[in-house]
């Protein structure tokens, strides 16, 4: 018996297996007989999850070819897929059926929290590849956003082999799902003291997709001005929720010993909520700190006019979300009925729509609204570009957050012309399960509108694109946007 299901294994597995041959350049090549149905190049952060991290990169090392598994503290996703897909295109001129096969079926799984997921899906997008596969993503951060969006779930997993084995199983049976990226750029003048670059909690590992100050060789970079970039694929905010995040990471940055399992990592999470006084905004927070107070937004919902966004006066936090999952699977724009829908041009939150939406918060208590059924934040709009103009004088700093990645941003106390601009770039695939809560605008089966719906907390009425994150190693600017409008 044990033999059969250890025959039955082996069979099974060899459907994800790729040989060396596709994978290193120059190998020899055998008698390659069995075409695996579902070839998998496999990413893991080895630091996520705790002790987690590394425990899958042994298994999934155990159970495939060991050179298909990626550790990314080690081999960067860029310099690994610009090597395979060099490789296979080789292969390809050279009659290589094998390889032709292995790119079109190619898939990758990516196990990190949603900043790891983030990096490897801006690597994609950024190499423009011939047959761009789609992704994965195997949840081991503390949010698992992305994850969690797509129906891989939001709890960190076990590690054994019968895990991985019912995970690979799933990625065979996924369906592909388009959904749109975004881009952020943000440009002030060069301030005359001090820097104003980002300040990160904590050193990431895939640095080149955070947020972060572009060479003085990049087509995008202006004389006298600091220019920033980053790309987002669930969510870009600003203000209190995102000084939470900062001080957590900062914490975990602190004691890293105490952040050993994701349970651990939430309930700190909470309390770090509560002593920076996410809980308490109007007695604890100057009204100047408020979104309104801080910058001028102005949204372009197609191509069309900028509007401006009116932002009631109580907002201390507001979101730009792309994914239904925000915070750990919350989904802060519901589904607006049908009368929402006509009086405010609303629809419901679409992944592949071209747009975002765009959803404030005063509070934590606010916040809470969304564990109610059908609960949503103050829905403020839905925008195809979002700009944000900063005060003269309005704060020295503010804190950001890109999928899951904080920062803290010094702001030049005399400049009026910091500007953050969020355009839509493209779409990349994912790999979504039969839970997935992302929806499709082209799925007959998407909800168009909720019968019916609370409304009590609505306090606000609203009276081509960039190429590249910067992921990889190129950047290039659209062909149909100056940058200059940015100044």
């Amino acid at each position: 018996m044990a033999s059969n299901q250890a025959m039955a294994s082996s069979s099974f597995i060899s459907n994800f297996i790729i040989p060396d041959h596709i994978l290193v350049p120059g190998s020899h090549v055998g008698n390659e007989g069995h075409q695996p149905e579902c070839p998998v190049l496999v990413f893991v952060n080895s630091r996520s999850g705790g002790q987690l991290g590394g425990d899958l990169l042994q298994t999934y090392r155990n159970l495939l070819n060991p050179k298909q598994v990626f550790d990314l503290g080690e081999q960067a996703p860029d310099e690994v897929l610009r090597t395979v897909y060099a490789n296979l295109e080789s292969l390809n001129l050279q009659g290589d059926h094998f390889a032709k096969t292995i790119m079109k079926k190619l898939k990758l799984i990516v196990a990190g929290g949603d900043g790891t997921a983030g990096w490897l899906l801006g690597v994609v997008c950024d190499l423009k590849l011939s047959h761009p596969p789609p992704i994965a993503t195997v949840p081991l951060g503390t949010g698992n956003n992305l994850p969690f969006a797509f129906g891989w779930g939001k709890k960190n997993p076990t590690t054994d082999q019968g895990s991985v084995e019912s995970f690979l199983n799933q990625v065979m049976k996924a369906k592909e799902i388009k959904i749109d990226n975004w881009h952020i750029l943000m440009r002030m003048r060069a301030p005359k003291e001090g820097s104003c670059d980002p300040i990160p909690p904590l050193e990431l590992p895939h640095s080149l997709h955070a947020f972060h100050r572009v060479s003085e060789a990049d087509e995008l970079n202006r004389e006298g001005c600091h220019t920033f970039r980053g790309g987002f694929w669930n969510y870009f905010s600003m203000g209190m929720d995102a000084q939470v995040s900062y001080a957590f990471h900062s914490e975990r940055k602190k004691n890293p010993e105490k952040f050993k399992n994701q349970l651990v990592n939430q309930t700190t999470y909470a309390k770090l909520g509560c002593s920076q006084g996410w809980f308490l905004t109007p007695l604890l927070h100057r009204a100047d700190r408020n979104i309104a107070q801080l910058a001028k937004v102005k949204f372009m919902k197609r191509h069309g006019e900028w509007q401006d966004l009116h932002i009631p006066p109580s907002i201390r936090s507001i979101v730009c979300l792309n994914l239904p999952s925000f915070s750990g699977g919350l989904n802060p724009w519901g589904t607006p009925n049908r009368r929402k829908q006509s009086d405010r041009d609303l629809t419901p939150p679409f992944v592949d729509d071209g747009l975002l939406e765009i959803v404030g918060f005063r509070n934590a208590w606010h916040g809470l609204v969304l564990y109610a059924p059908k609960g949503h934040g103050t829905r403020l709009a839905q925008a195809h570009r979002i700009r944000f103009e900063f005060r003269k004088g309005a704060a020295d700093h503010t804190f950001m957050r890109i999928d899951g990645e904080p920062w803290k941003q010094p702001l030049p106390v005399d400049d009026d012309t910091v500007v953050v601009e969020i355009s839509h770039l493209g779409q990349v695939s994912m790999l979504s399960t039969a839970d997935c809560k992302s929806k499709s605008m082209y799925d007959p089966l998407s909800p168009r509108h909720e019968v019916e719906e609370d409304d009590s907390d609505e306090d606000a009425s609203p009276s081509e694109e960039f190429r590249k994150f910067g992921a990889a190693d190129t950047f290039k600017i659209p062909y149909d946007i100056d940058p200059s409008r940015l100044s």
